[in-house]
């Protein structure tokens, strides 16, 4: 196989580089992989991958776009809110780079479709923001032999490091104890830093692909969006890591099939039951600065009195972005309340005109 004449003038930088040049141009072209989350990293990493002729690029991702996504998910428009992400991120990508070939997955990843998705890559980069599905992409890419690039973003900070890299370490050498997982929350973060980061996992996927340079495997690079100082730490393998077999169970990933209202749905579900419960499930400041008027109960409080919500009829659950209120509707399922319901895109994806 052979690089086509649109190749050659759409990679002509790459093809110059003598440590790239055609046959890492072809090593691109052949590659398969697979971007867990559409998100702030997600987008930079493929919109970077898709620039560089990465010949398959498949899109994880169950969610849809929100208003409060703007701000850092570059590849998303205004007109794209409501839409699922890894449809509109595939939507703008192929006009990027109509050389390229999309996979879609509108759905969130899971102990059931994990490894049967994973096993279709050569690569998989996760972008993910909740540690339940770093552990899963992680355990699923030991089990499959497939090296992983994982980043992960907090308000000024930035991570990135290569993963199950052959005798390297894998996400839990870095992070052995899962058990302490914190509860889905919303962090603010600096719109810039997904790029940051985004493109450095690029960088390492496009190392990992073409064999040049250095990867980070066996390191932690970390990145202060306001210092902006570069760290570089040492990670040891812990063999035992390296053996895994089955994929974690019980861990709560943010990402289960829950189900879900929009706003205007609620809204007309309103109009059926006036007294249709309204639950918030933020902590109290957030609710002190913008409320849809539900009633609060922090989801540490609801999770350990589930009785505080009452059963047998329909209840709506809001957070700041679904995060939290999809966990507390799984949750409730699981208590037999069989009528909960999470606000999709929670309270951000209200119109402020409207909102108290």
């Amino acid at each position: 196989m052979s690089l086509t004449t649109d190749e050659q003038d759409r990679y002509s930088r790459h093809l110059l580089l003598p440590e790239l040049g055609a046959a890492g141009q072809l090593k691109l072209k052949n590659a398969r992989v697979l971007v867990i989350g559409a998100g702030g990293l997600g987008c930079p990493v493929l919109q970077y991958l898709t620039a560089a002729g990465v010949g398959t690029l498949g899109i994880c991702d169950g969610d849809t776009v929100a208003t409060s996504n703007l701000q850092r998910q570059i590849l998303f428009a205004t007109s794209d809110v409501g839409q699922p992400k890894a449809a509109a991120a595939i939507a703008r990508l192929r006009d990027q780079n109509p050389l390229v070939s999309f996979r879609e997955h509108t759905d969130f990843l899971t102990t059931e479709n994990a490894l049967g998705w994973i096993n279709d890559y050569d690569v998989v980069v996760d972008g993910s923001d909740n540690f339940a599905t770093r552990y899963l992409v992680n355990d699923a890419c030991v089990i499959l032999g497939k090296p992983l690039v994982s980043g992960s973003i907090y308000q000024f900070d930035g991570q990135v490091s290569v993963f199950n890299l052959g005798d390297g370490p894998t996400y839990r050498c870095l992070y052995p104890d899962p058990s302490d997982l914190p509860p889905c929350a919303e962090a603010g973060v600096l719109g810039v830093l997904p790029g940051i980061t985004g493109c450095l996992m690029a960088n390492e996927v496009i190392k990992l692909v073409t064999g040049i340079g250095e990867v980070l495997s066996g390191r932690l690079l970390t990145v202060n969006a306001l210092s902006l100082q570069f760290r570089t730490f040492g990670i040891t393998t812990d063999g035992t890591n390296k053996h895994i077999t089955q994929l974690p169970q019980g861990l709560p990933v943010c990402a289960g099939p829950v189900p879900e209202i929009t706003y205007l749905e609620y809204l007309a579900l309103l109009r059926q039951y006036p007294d249709l419960p309204l639950i918030d499930v933020r902590d109290p400041d957030e609710a002190a600065r913008r409320t849809l008027g539900g009633r609060l109960i922090p989801l540490a409080h609801l999770l350990a009195q589930p009785t505080l919500i009452p059963a047998g009829q329909p209840v709506v659950i809001h957070c700041q972005s679904g995060g939290r209120s999809r966990k507390a509707v799984d949750f409730l399922r699981e208590q037999g309340f069989d009528q909960v319901m999470s606000l999709a895109g929670g309270i951000a994806a209200v119109p402020d005109q409207i909102i108290c």
